[in-house]
């Protein structure tokens, strides 16, 4: 038994079937039962940003369907957000394996279909389903949506833990930081951590080849990855599939070297090829498109921690770069701090030149370790 595309000619759809060859002489292959329709990649919907969807992820990989809006999967959730969900395989065609058997590519698992242990699965159970299909993810249904086009300025970081703190720190996986504000140097209108973030912009920009898309979905691995690529000053782009359109997002294995041969996650397929080694990223044309200064500045601005230690509390992160920023001003590059009196009236919430603690001068790259250790 095997897997075949069929095309149905009432439908015009292509199908997925279970098929079988029956002896000859001619020998004659027999289709048994219909699997499933063949999955296109599918358009994203963003004529309305408010339109109930939802964002997933995995922590250690991309995911071709990042974002989910239909129905079916949306009834999945339990809450508004959590690290649990387990949603259904999502097949694409994938060309076949070297011996010629069909290979299937699941978009929400990231994993490819057709291997004989895949084969025995189905007959076994009679669902068709990849190896990944039990595995939780993260999700967070409605999230936070920022059109850059409605503020006058707009700052995304990644969110890390402290690197240094007067209490015990709690190590917490990444976030997304947003500062919002209305108007050039005014007061932030949103100054806060999300789960994930979408983030929406004029498609006649043309960042990417497919131009149905009209947001950005901003996870935290993705935003991690991004992050550490720029302090690292690795070479980033973004390339496009020249099978299906959609941009490549390195992740895990895949970011840590640039290189020219880039594995899609929306269609399963490596035939993508970049003209010099790059990690692949849809957060580079993002970042340089809505990147309105690129200048940064070490801040006029020095802080002994020595001085408040005894009886405040205090957070310490090394500064990082943003990945939305929008302000017509030099971003600052230091350590930042947030001291606070013990009834939580804060003092402090700026990013300093120097910090002394316990007698020395605090080293940004020390503390930027720190964080990352911290962030799990």
């Amino acid at each position: 038994m095997f897997i075949e595309r069929k095309a149905n000619q009432k439908t015009g759809r292509v199908e997925f079937w279970k098929a079988r060859w029956e002896p000859g002489p001619p020998a004659k292959k027999i289709f048994v039962e219909k699997v499933c329709d063949e999955t296109e990649i599918p358009a994203v919907d963003d004529t309305v940003a408010a339109k109930t969807f939802a964002v997933c992820w995995a922590d250690d990989r991309t995911m071709g369907n990042i974002a989910v809006s239909s129905p079916e999967m949306m009834g999945i959730f339990k809450d508004k957000q959590g690290t649990d969900a387990i949603l259904p395989c999502d097949f694409v065609s994938a060309g076949k394996f070297r011996n010629g058997a069909t290979r299937l590519w699941c978009r929400t698992h990231q994993k490819h279909w057709g291997t004989k242990a895949d084969e025995k699965s189905l007959d076994d159970t009679g669902e068709m389903h990849c190896a990944n299909h039990i595995q939780g993810m993260n999700y967070v249904v409605d999230p936070q949506t920022i059109d850059v086009a409605e503020y006058a300025e707009v700052g995304i970081w990644c969110s890390l833990p402290a690197a240094i703190a007067s209490n015990p720190i709690k190590t917490r996986v990444p976030r997304i930081h947003v500062h919002l504000r209305e108007r050039s140097g005014g007061e932030k209108q949103i100054d806060g951590d999300y789960p994930a973030i979408s983030l929406l912009y004029d498609s006649k920009l043309d960042l990417f080849k497919s131009a149905s898309i009209k947001r950005v979905n901003i996870t935290p691995p993705a935003a991690l990855e991004f992050i550490v690529g720029l302090e690292q000053g690795k070479e980033m782009d973004c390339i496009n599939c020249t099978n299906c359109g959609f941009p490549h997002l390195d992740m895990g294995s895949f970011a840590e070297t640039p290189h020219r041969k880039h594995f899609c996650a929306a269609c399963g397929r490596d035939s993508t090829w970049s003209k010099k080694p790059i990690v692949s990223t849809p957060l580079k044309p993002l970042h340089d498109t809505f990147l309105m200064n690129a200048d940064k500045i070490s801040p006029d601005r020095k802080l002994n921690l020595d001085e408040y230690a005894a009886d405040h509390d205090f957070r310490v992160w090394a500064s990082t770069p943003a990945i939305v920023w929008t302000a017509d001003r030099p971003q600052e590059v230091g350590i930042h701090a947030h001291v606070e009196k013990k009834d939580g009236e804060r003092i402090f919430d700026d990013t300093f030149s120097e910090v002394i603690y316990q007698g020395e001068s605090l080293k940004r790259g020390d503390l930027l370790q720190k964080m990352l250790k911290n962030a799990v």
